[in-house]
């Protein structure tokens, strides 16, 4: 029920000051006044907020604000804030690329020196705790009444079996016409593969040993030097690499489709590092093949990773190379082929198939790769699966596993059009994976059509969701300054406390190690309302505490010492004085979060027996439902008062 305040109260509030102003002001505003004023003192009371939770925002010295576009939380309790370039064209020439480090607990913040322009890029977490970052920024986009220059995709061949070829920024390709196109990055193409093939005789006669020389690859964009249409190239056609000689020269060239003067999208980088929580650095690990930007990392049940999707070093979204990170031998893998939009929401399942909702953010046809299904890595087949509505919404759509992962429930929640649409849904919808024929059912609405949802799963069970926008990128004023909380065992929604900052492009949240909830960043597309003033990056953080933690603030259930470390299918103890009144344990696993694709968050209900001050809880033994790494495990007691997180290792 609301906290509604006496009449007593609600006079004195209304009174005196807003009388002066009503006297001074117009009637309008005084009553806009008096009621922002009740509306602070209303949230700020005890009942309010033991029903409703409660905002509060972070203090972030001027120095450290950055804009926000991934962030992860780590098993030292601090969180990455990752920027990279930050959507800022001019960081990004100027190879100004950021990286802060919060502290929640104490509130500090440090700069973090960052390598590469991760910004889009796609993060994991890997089974020994440290995060893996791959691919980012090579290039930003540009718009067609802007482009000056025809550019376009250089296939670079290499037929030397010998010596790879390596190319600078700025080499200069030339074709049959004499139009002259330079490399926009550098570029190292391997050795020409060689293959021995013999035949001993040959009527009678001994035959030599034959050689055959297939030539390697690799592309890189390349932009003509002089400016307009006189070098746009519609044919395809080998180019000379100018300033090479000899044998080089020879074995050396370029081929390219096309060279036109049409829109040039953001371009990838296959650059990828892991970061060292305990050393507080990126550390570079071995390169994808493919550069990606938007793609998706995904933690697979052996401590892998899958890179999925992604725009290409010349802005082309990949047609289905994907790739498998080994963090054993920090190299690089092929995947199973398959198509998906930038950005998919890919969720591990029982027995190792991976789950598409059909949510993603970006890039791609309309009419591809939007539908969704179970993907079976071994077999890379891929099985549609029916009943979601909006079908044609589901770009920036929230999704989850829904707590506890046991029950294998994917929710999908919101999302709007492709591209710049100004379609949005309330839909909501849940599929149970555990029945023979899965299809979605419809779930509550939203209160409205919410693109860009940030919703994080609770320690109670519960899906906390806020923010979002109406409209695209927030445009005409369209942001949602409202939160609820979704409950799994009722199908309901329940209101909570409004947020007080706008949320979304490019927002993050995620579960702090103390039950409550960090917000980040938001890129509005526009200022104001009539969309005529550009809109300005978001840089305050904002922090939600859940109802539980005001009701139980003095009597959280603490666990005491006890492992560190624990392997699946056994059972381990912690001391703990609340042992009797613990109701739930759960393994929460740590978020990796950007434009509201969070595959790494899940619940894991853990079997508990409480005897004399002890809590034991046992780890199901199963890694495609606890896949190795860092937890947060959470008791939560009868009154639904979840402890503060003890992080465990789970091998």
């Amino acid at each position: 029920m609301a906290y509604r305040p006496s009449k007593k109260t609600r006079k004195t509030l209304l009174g005196g000051g807003a009388v002066v102003l009503l006297a001074g002001l117009n009637a309008p505003a005084a009553l806009s006044f008096a009621e922002d004023r009740y509306h602070a003192y209303k949230i700020d009371q005890p009942a309010y907020k033991a029903e409703y939770g409660s905002w509060e925002r972070v203090n972030i010295p001027k120095e450290y604000r950055t804009n926000a576009i991934h962030a992860a939380l780590l098993h030292t309790g601090k969180v990455l804030i990752v920027a990279g370039s930050g959507n800022d064209e001019k960081n990004f020439d100027e190879g100004t690329f950021d990286t802060v480090l919060w502290d929640p607990a104490e509130n500090t913040f440090q700069k973090i020196p960052t390598p590469e322009d991760f910004f889009c890029g796609g993060h994991a977490q890997l089974p020994d705790g440290r995060l893996l970052i791959a691919g980012g920024t090579a290039r930003y986009e540009v718009l067609d009444d802007k482009v000056k220059r025809a550019g376009g995709g250089m296939r670079v061949k290499n037929e030397n079996p010998d010596k790879p070829l390596k190319l600078k920024k700025g080499t200069v390709f030339r074709s049959p016409s004499g139009a002259e196109y330079r490399a926009r990055f550098d570029v190292t193409v391997p050795k020409a593969k060689r293959e021995f093939e013999v035949d001993y005789f040959e009527s009678g006669q001994m035959k030599p040993w034959k050689t055959k020389v297939t030539a390697a690859e690799q592309r890189v964009f390349v932009e003509a030097v002089n400016e307009g249409p006189d070098a746009v190239a519609t044919d395809a056609a080998q180019y000379e690499i100018v300033g090479l000689k000899g044998k080089e020269a020879a074995n050396s060239y370029g081929l390219a489709e096309k060279i036109t003067m049409d829109k040039q999208d953001f371009q990838g980088i296959r650059a990828a590092y892991e970061f060292d929580p305990t050393a507080e650095k990126y550390i570079r690990v071995d390169p994808m093949k493919e550069a990606r930007w938007y793609p998706t990392l995904v933690g697979l049940e052996d401590g892998r990773v899958l890179s999925v999707s992604g725009l290409d070093d010349v802005g082309a979204i990949l047609p289905g190379d994907n790739e498998i990170y080994d963090p054993k031998t920090k190299k690089w893998g092929k995947g199973p082929f398959h198509y998906f939009p930038t950005y998919p929401a890919l969720f591990l399942t029982k027995g190792g198939k991976l789950f598409y909702p059909g949510a993603n953010a970006g890039y791609g046809p309309a009419d591809k790769g939007r539908e969704p299904g179970i993907w079976d890595l071994k077999k890379n087949t891929f099985t549609k699966v029916p009943g979601l509505t909006d079908t044609d919404q589901l770009e920036t759509a929230a999704s989850l596993m829904l707590p506890p992962v046991q029950d294998q429930k994917v929710m999908v929640l919101g999302g709007g059009g492709v591209g710049e649409s100004k379609k949005s849904t309330a839909r909501t919808a849940v599929i149970d994976l555990k029945q023979d024929s899965p299809a979605f059912e419809a779930g509550p609405d939203l209160p409205q059509g919410t693109r860009y949802l940030n919703s994080v799963i609770m320690p109670d069970d519960t899906v906390f969701t806020s923010g979002g926008s109406e409209d695209y990128r927030g445009r005409g004023a369209s942001n949602i300054l409202k939160a609820q909380s979704y409950d799994p065992k009722t199908n309901t929604f329940k209101e909570a406390a409004e947020p007080t900052v706008g949320r979304n492009y490019h927002s993050e949240a995620l579960l702090l190690p103390d039950g409550r909830v960090a917000t980040f960043g938001s890129d509005s597309l526009y200022g104001d309302k009539d969309n005529t003033k550009l809109g300005k990056f978001e840089q305050r953080m904002e922090v939600y505490t859940p109802p539980a933690l005001h009701r139980g603030k003095d009597k959280r259930p603490v666990i005491g010492s006890g492992p560190e470390n624990a392997e699946r299918g056994t059972t381990v103890t912690y001391e703990s004085a609340d042992a009797d009144r613990i109701a739930t344990a759960r393994l929460m696993r740590p978020s990796a979060v950007t434009h509201t694709t969070d595959v790494e968050q899940r619940s894991i209900e853990l079997g508990l027996k409480k005897t004399g001050g002890k809590l034991s809880v046992t780890v199901p033994d199963d890694p495609t439902l606890v896949p190795p790494g860092w937890y947060m495990l959470f008791v939560t007691d009868t009154d639904g008062v979840p402890s503060e997180a003890k992080w465990v290792k789970v091998a």
